[in-house]
């Protein structure tokens, strides 16, 4: 039987992957890495299924150690500290870094395939070219998207020696269980204190059945070493039309025009996020207020992928915000 090593699984798309590979019955023995110290409530639907090993990813000395005495036929890296966390230079560096370096030098070594998840974020929060694609200009705009420029480019280097690697890079994931930037969005909506700009603002999600199959995509087919793919909705959608579904699904009308404020709203609180250097907010006030969008037709050409849209598919973001 041939052994999978998954990290990432507490998160959204890491446990969505590890629950996909489980239900295909994909003839694995699954070692999964969680970080030593996490709420056994976010892993233990899987205890009795693969074996689970505490390290920290930002040990990169455990690391280490630890794969110099496994075995593994694929490694599927989808853990990472996410942007705009409160962790040091250093954390993310070996976190999302170092640690993606010992598993390309892992797999090419031992002749593993990697899948990694990287992120649209190596086109910078908003892209300087629509839609992004792979020949689009690479933004190292903050700590985390410089992480994913340069883990991209050790993994392609190593596939140039010879590694089996693909990269997927999905954008911001609505799903099940997660309280980022969509969650945000629809708990603003039904307290209507979502600041809508006064301009067209075309944006781009993915729903986290997309990124899931594109990953058992992967496992299930050969592919050409390198291969590298954005990943989201089949199309980018205008905010304003996705702010009045949510607000017709929570309060059966539009959102009200008396929140839509000047584009100098945003200027201003985007240069203030920048003079107290908060990443976050920063990457929240361009998010709602300039287009980003990617290229991914030849995702879905390519994995045959059923193609979601953000209308109707953030309506399972709505419903678990609802409780439903």
């Amino acid at each position: 039987m041939a052994r999978l090593l998954i990290t990432g699984i507490t998160g959204l798309i890491g446990k969505s992957v590890l629950k996909a590979i489980l239900a295909a019955g994909l003839d694995y023995q699954i070692t999964a890495l969680i970080r030593p110290g996490t709420v056994p409530e976010r892993f233990a639907a899987f205890r009795s299924e693969l074996e689970m090993v505490q390290i920290d990813l930002a040990d990169t000395d455990q690391l280490k150690s630890f794969l110099a005495g496994s075995k593994f036929d694929v490694v599927v890296h989808i853990g990472a500290l996410r942007g705009g966390r409160k962790f040091s230079r250093n954390e993310y560096l070996r976190a999302n870094l170092v640690a993606t370096q010992q598993l390309v030098e892992y797999c090419l070594a031992n002749g593993a395939k990697l899948l990694y998840c990287s992120s649209v974020g190596v086109f910078g929060a908003i892209p300087e070219e629509l839609p992004a694609n792979n020949e689009t200009e690479r933004n190292a705009d903050n700590l985390y998207h410089y992480t994913k420029i340069e883990a991209e480019k050790y993994v392609n280097q190593a596939v140039l020696k010879g590694l089996n690697a693909a990269i997927l890079r999905p954008s911001i994931t609505y799903g099940i269980g997660d309280q980022g930037f969509p969650y945000q969005m629809v708990k603003l909506v039904s307290q209507k204190r979502f600041p809508l700009i006064n301009k067209r603002v075309w944006i781009h999600l993915c729903h986290i059945d997309t990124i899931t199959n594109a990953f058992i995509w992967l496992l299930k087919n050969q592919f050409q070493p390198g291969l590298a793919l954005n990943v989201a909705d089949r199309e980018p959608i205008k905010l304003h039309d996705l702010v009045n579904f949510i607000s017709r699904q929570l309060q059966g009308d539009n959102y009200s025009t008396l929140f839509k404020l000047d584009r100098m709203f945003f200027h201003w609180g985007e240069s203030l996020a920048r003079l107290f250097r908060n990443e976050l907010w920063i990457s929240r006030f361009q998010l709602i207020s300039r287009s980003w969008f990617y290229y991914v037709t030849d995702t879905y050409q390519l994995m045959q992928l059923p193609e979601t849209f953000t209308i109707p598919g953030m309506q399972i973001t709505i419903n678990d915000f609802l409780g439903k």
